[in-house]
């Protein structure tokens, strides 16, 4: 009775039942319910979308903008969906790490047009005569830019769990949620706050190509800020192309204001030590708190409902699924699903092997001479792109990670950076490298790096933070210098988020390796040779057979390299660079 009369009784008592911060929030919120409403009912309107045609003025701008929001946050909710679930299974149990992880590096490597070639004819035929079907086929492409960075980041956090912190976990007897809820996702929090962050920028970065969508044949073009940038990177129209710009800083500044910000205040709470301090403020997370109507659902829904899914649910289900089922029964049940997943393999191989007879069919030597060639040309400019972008950021991502209020100055700035997608400025580069005579082999390189150097850096900021205070200070007192401070102290514990930054910076390099080795402007068009260069151009030919062998060659040419590189880097962190106490 006691729980209830608590639930029952006025929450407000003594107060007024609304404050100044409720009007913001109330506003806020039909805002967005009307927004949702409108972007909905485009993304399920009833036509065809390649009747769809871009129209260049500025009045049609924020809308676009509202459509290229929803299909970013939808796509970045499936990709914490995918992280917690995968990413969870992966660190906790050996075999599904052996099949996970190789399956997610061959994911990664697979090119956001490869996607697009395989899922475009599946979502239209799901949907037919519907934007329906092309719009989860963007969205589809835009999580598939986010997630592996994400994925990564849990991974490294939930594995590097110091031991008392599990041990701890032990002694109260959490059960497997309790323990994902109660201290991985916490521990995890502040490194996946600032993969976000760039993930959001790779998801910005393949914005175009999801939005205006040129394979097999097929140009259709969605309405957002994508498509309007590439409608008038093709018509040459520079006016156009800066309203673009424009129009992408206001959405990147507010989005740090009202979404990254907040998150990153919030996200402070979890941190277990190290230079991290609570530098990090946010008017909308302040509002947020001294919401009535914010504590009111929280007390009154959320609670509840966090108290019901995280305790009283698993008890519930798995204590009636022990009673009413007998051993026997369960290892039935298990074998069906066994027995499910074989046919299903088995079909997914008798798919491929029609497909593989399709490409021997038109396929030659030197055709697959030429594309692996083209990989390994790609791979130099990839390592090349990494090896630079360390270089430059780790020193300087170290100096920032260590400095609390320096980070939280200066964090705005990087946050515009990653968030910024760098192939809006493509086009202005290309001119530059017309009017100075640079070929675009070298000049990939540089795109590259800027499109992949940010997950580095935040990498590296986050394990600077992730620095405990107390060995810091036995640096001071043994009067090490800089040199050994960082060698001794900071470098060891910054490693492992360096592996993941590179890792997925190598990842986010190849992808780029489409639009970097491309490169064009009105009628003006760049191509270096690389195996990027040949997707693109098979991609919009149509072309299935090449398609299928230069995605093969750089799915090869990534697994082969996170295998031999970036995997013994992981486990030589794991097993040497772990902070124990």
């Amino acid at each position: 009775m006691a729980r209830l009369s608590t639930f029952t009784r006025p929450l407000f008592q003594g107060r007024a039942p609304f404050t100044l911060y409720d009007i913001p929030i109330a506003l806020g919120v039909f805002a967005v319910i009307l927004a949702m409403v409108s972007v909905g009912q485009g993304m399920t309107a009833p036509v065809m979308p390649e009747s769809l045609e871009i129209h260049l003025g500025v009045e049609h701008l924020p809308y676009y903008a509202m459509r290229s929001i929803a299909r970013m946050f939808l796509a970045y909710i499936a990709s914490m969906l995918f992280t917690f679930v995968f990413g969870s299974l992966a660190a906790h149990n050996r075999t599904a790490e052996r099949i996970i992880l190789p399956l997610i590096d061959i994911l990664q490597s697979v090119p956001i047009l490869g996607f697009l070639a395989v899922t475009v004819n599946g979502f239209l035929a799901l949907f037919p005569g519907s934007m329906l079907g092309i719009e989860l086929a963007a969205i589809f492409a835009i999580f598939t830019s986010q997630v592996w960075n994400i994925v990564y980041s849990f991974f490294q956090s939930v594995r590097a769990v110091p031991r008392d912190l599990r041990e701890g976990a032990a002694i109260y007897r959490l059960s497997p949620f309790q323990r994902f809820v109660r201290l991985e996702v916490p521990y995890a929090m502040n490194g996946l706050v600032w993969n976000s962050m760039v993930s959001f920028g790779g998801g910005w970065f393949f914005l175009a190509a999801s939005e205006a969508i040129t394979v097999l044949g097929k140009d259709i073009r969605l309405p957002g800020i994508g498509s309007y940038l590439a409608t008038a990177v093709e018509q040459g129209d520079l006016a156009a192309i800066g309203i673009a710009i424009v129009a992408m800083l206001v959405i990147v500044v507010l989005l740090d204001l009202l979404f990254f910000r907040p998150l990153l205040a919030w996200a402070q709470k979890f941190h277990t030590g190290g230079a991290f301090e609570e530098d990090y403020d946010s008017w909308v997370l302040t509002a947020l708190q001294r919401s009535n109507i914010v504590e009111w659902v929280q007390t009154r829904v959320l609670d509840p409902m966090g108290t019901f899914l995280l305790y009283r649910l698993p008890v519930l289900v798995l204590g009636r699924f022990r009673e009413r089922t007998s051993a026997p029964a369960r290892r039935s049940v298990s074998w069906f699903g066994a027995a499910i997943l074989l046919v299903g393999l088995l079909a997914l191989l008798g798919y491929g092997a029609t497909g593989i007879i399709h490409v021997v069919e038109g396929m030659t030597w030197s055709r697959l001479g030429t594309i692996l060639l083209a990989g390994f040309a790609t791979l130099v400019r990839v390592a090349c792109a990494v090896g630079i972008a360390t270089a430059l950021w780790v020193p300087v991502g170290t100096f920032i990670g260590l400095r609390p209020g320096l980070a939280r100055r200066i964090r705005p700035i990087i946050q515009f950076g990653a968030a910024f997608p760098a192939n809006l400025v493509f086009p202005l580069v290309v001119l530059v490298f017309l009017k100075l005579g640079v070929d675009l082999s070298v000049g990939s390189v540089l795109l590259m790096i800027l499109s992949s150097q940010w997950y580095i850096l935040f990498n590296v900021i986050v394990g600077a933070m992730a620095v405990p205070e107390d060995l810091r200070e036995v640096s001071r007192v043994f009067r090490m210098s800089r040199m050994q401070r960082f060698r001794h102290v900071v470098a060891p514990v910054v490693f492992p988020y360096w592996v993941t930054g590179a890792l997925t910076a190598a990842g986010g390099a190849w992808n780029a390796s489409i639009v970097a080795e491309v490169a064009s402007f009105g009628s003006t068009r760049l191509e270096s040779f690389g195996l990027g260069a040949l997707i693109a151009r098979y991609t919009v030919e149509g072309d299935w057979p090449g398609i299928l062998v230069s995605i093969a060659v750089m799915c090869l040419l990534v697994v082969l390299t996170n295998r031999l590189l970036w995997r013994r880097l992981y486990r030589y962190a794991e097993e040497h660079l772990r902070l124990e106490v």
